[in-house]
């Protein structure tokens, strides 16, 4: 997994509550295994009329949206289903970072597996970067989000903080320990044989 430090790029706006996974990738593009192609169906739902044209008020229909690679969102995002395609869908799209007041605990553990930082910023630190017109820099090593030179603290699990700052999935750090699980192991055998 590429880690993440410091991300900047155009941010999305779509402050909706409760966004779940079914808005996020509906569930007729669920049929798949693999992680590309999805990203032309993230918000299918909300982002395309039923004959298939665009909704041009639809923040990702515009220019700004278009070009983002961070989501400004609103509470609980991600609630819902536990598919992981959501977060597939994101960053097939291009998001690297998405900005809440608060995650679905299932989605923001999905992120995290794919790279993508749940980062949940305070409501009023949310609104200043929702109307900020130019590039945002979301900072994990630092612990902040910079618009120009106004600078707001995110939070972030700090185990899912040290996976995305070394791009590291669950299994790749369990093995920076493998030493320990084989010492272990060996005392046992030697404590417990019938093991």
């Amino acid at each position: 997994m590429q880690p993440f430090t410091q991300h900047t790029g155009q941010a999305v706006v779509l402050f909706q509550d409760n966004l779940n996974t079914d808005l996020i990738i509906p569930k007729q593009f669920l049929k798949t295994v693999h992680r590309r192609g999805l990203g032309r169906h993230l918000f299918n739902d909300l982002r395309y009329r039923e004959d298939g044209g665009e909704v041009p008020e639809f923040p990702l229909n515009q220019p700004r949206g278009r070009q983002a690679s961070i989501l400004i969102a609103g509470a609980n995002f991600g609630c819902g289903s536990s598919r992981e395609h959501a977060p597939w869908a994101l960053l097939d799209y291009g998001i690297r970072a998405v900005l809440a007041p608060s995650f679905a605990d299932i989605f923001a553990n999905n992120a995290v597996k794919n790279g993508i930082l749940p980062a949940v910023l305070a409501a009023d630190a949310l609104r200043a970067l929702a109307a900020w017109d130019g590039p945002l820099t979301v900072d994990l090593a630092a612990g902040e989000v910079r618009a120009g030179d106004q600078a707001w603290p995110l939070a972030v699990d700090p185990w899912a903080r040290t996976l995305l700052l070394e791009g590291l999935d669950e299994v790749e750090q369990t093995l920076r320990g493998i030493d320990r699980v084989e010492a272990y192991e060996r005392r046992r055998q030697g404590a417990e044989p019938w093991f």
